[in-house]
C-alpha cells in the first residue's frame, strides 16, 4: 500500500508525498512548517521517494556534483547546503502538475519553495519576499532586498504583540486584497535575541546551549590580545572568530514560538513598507510610491529566483527542444502582478543602520499604521 502525506498551502498548492519515511516527512514539514492536511483535489506537486532512481541511458554530468542527465530525465544532484542529492525534477513542467523522484536520505528537497512559488505564479499568486503581520487592525507588508531588515521589522512588531502572516515568502492573491505565508521556522541571530529577551527564554534547552557557547567563544577570540591584523596562529584564530560568527543563530517555529492565536498566516493586505539599511545611525519612514516599490522588487524577485534558473538553463542544455513558458517570462508576469497588487496601497520606504535596531523599527513605523488605523 502507497503510503501518502499531504501539505496543503492555503488551498492554492496542494503537495503530496508518496511513499515517504519518517525522514522524508521531517524534511518537508522543516520546509514548509506544519500544513499537512488531506487534500480533497488532485496535489499540484507530488514527489515519489525511492531507494534508487530508475534511469535509462547513460548519465551525464553538468557541472562537478551540481546536475546530470540521461536521454529522458534531469538530475539534480546538489541540495541545501550543497549537501548530496539525487531528484529527477520535470522543469517543463514546473507550473502545472509537476511530478518529481526524489531519491531517499535528503536533508532538503532542493528547490521546493522555488517550485511552489512558480505555481503560485501560474495560478495568478504572486509569491514575494517579504515578511508581513497583523497589528492594531492593520495588515502591514515589509518587503526589500535580502537581509535588509524584513524580518527585523516583524519581530519589532511581534514583541508588541502582533500577528505573525509570514516570513521569507509572502503570497498575495490576484488584486492583492490578501495576504499569506508559509510557517517556515524563522532563522532568529544572537544579536535579535539580545534585543528580544522573552523569545530567548522561549527556546529549547539546546538551542539556548549552543548560541551561549558560541557566544562566549566569539567573545573570547575577539579579546584584544588577539590582533585581528596578526598572522600566523593568531590570524588563523580571527578566521574561525569569523566562522563562527556565521552560526550565531537558530531557527524558531513560529507556531511553537508565537502561539497559534498569534499566527493566523493570512490577513488583509493595508500598507506596504520597502526596508533598506543606509549608513545614517537614524531609523526613517517617508512616503514611496507603489510603482517605484514595483520597479524596484521585479528585481530582487528575479534575484531570488536564480538558482532555479541556474538549473533551468542546464535543463535547457540537456533538453534544447523543451521549454517552460511560465519560467522564460516569469519577470514580465512578476511586474503585471506586482503592479496589481500594490496598486492604491499606501506605502512607505523604511530607513535604518545596520544591523537593524529593532526597537527603533518599530517606534519609526508604528505611528504610520496608527495614522492608517484610524
Amino acid at each position: 500500500m502507497t503510503n501518502v502525506i499531504d501539505f496543503d498551502l492555503h488551498g492554492v498548492v496542494g503537495i503530496r508525498l508518496l511513499n515517504a519515511g519518517p525522514p522524508e516527512v521531517a524534511a518537508v514539514a522543516r520546509q514548509l512548517g506544519p500544513i499537512s492536511a488531506s487534500l480533497s483535489r488532485e496535489p499540484d506537486i507530488t514527489l515519489h521517494f525511492v531507494d534508487s532512481l530508475s534511469l535509462r541511458g547513460p548519465v551525464r554530468y553538468l557541472g562537478e556534483n551540481d546536475a546530470a542527465f540521461t536521454a529522458d530525465a534531469f538530475l539534480v544532484l546538489r541540495g541545501k547546503h550543497k549537501s548530496q542529492a539525487r531528484v529527477q525534477i520535470p522543469f517543463d513542467q514546473i507550473g502545472q502538475r509537476c511530478e518529481i523522484q526524489c531519491e531517499r536520505g535528503l536533508i532538503a528537497v532542493p528547490l521546493l519553495i522555488a517550485i511552489i512559488n512558480l505555481t503560485m505564479l501560474g495560478k495568478g499568486y504572486l509569491p514575494l519576499h517579504a515578511s508581513a503581520f497583523l497589528y492594531q487592525g492593520q495588515g502591514a507588508l515589509v518587503t526589500g532586498w535580502a537581509k535588509g531588515g524584513k524580518t527585523e521589522a516583524l519581530l519589532a512588531f511581534l514583541d508588541q504583540g502582533a500577528h505573525y502572516v509570514g516570513d521569507e515568502w509572502v503570497y498575495l492573491d490576484p488584486g492583492g486584497q490578501q495576504m499569506y505565508g508559509i510557517p517556515e521556522p524563522i532563522r532568529i541571530w544572537q544579536w535579535h535575541l539580545d534585543y528580544l529577551p522573552r523569545y530567548q527564554a522561549r527556546l529549547k534547552a539546546g538551542k539556548r546551549i549552543k548560541l551561549k557557547t558560541l557566544d562566549w567563544m566569539v567573545t573570547l577570540m575577539g579579546q584584544p590580545f588577539l590582533d585581528r591584523r596578526a598572522s600566523g596562529p593568531f590570524g588563523m584564530v580571527q578566521r574561525m572568530r569569523g566562522l563562527l560568527q556565521k552560526q550565531q543563530y537558530t531557527h524558531l517555529p513560529p507556531l511553537e514560538v508565537f502561539g497559534e492565536s498569534f499566527c493566523p498566516l493570512a490577513g488583509k493586505l493595508d500598507t506596504v513598507f520597502l526596508i533598506m539599511s543606509h549608513e545614517s545611525d537614524a531609523v526613517t519612514v517617508e512616503t514611496i510610491s507603489p510603482e517605484e516599490i514595483c520597479q524596484r522588487m521585479v528585481f530582487s524577485l528575479q534575484d531570488e529566483q536564480r538558482e532555479l534558473q541556474a538549473f533551468y538553463h542546464k535543463y535547457r542544455f540537456a533538453f534544447p527542444h523543451c521549454r517552460n513558458e511560465l519560467l522564460e517570462n516569469s519577470a514580465e508576469c512578476q511586474r503585471n502582478l506586482l503592479r496589481q497588487a500594490l496598486d492604491g496601497k499606501e506605502a512607505f520606504a523604511v530607513y535604518h543602520p545596520y544591523p537593524a535596531p529593532i526597537p527603533l523599527l518599530y517606534e519609526a513605523m508604528n505611528p504610520v499604521l496608527k495614522r492608517e488605523g484610524r
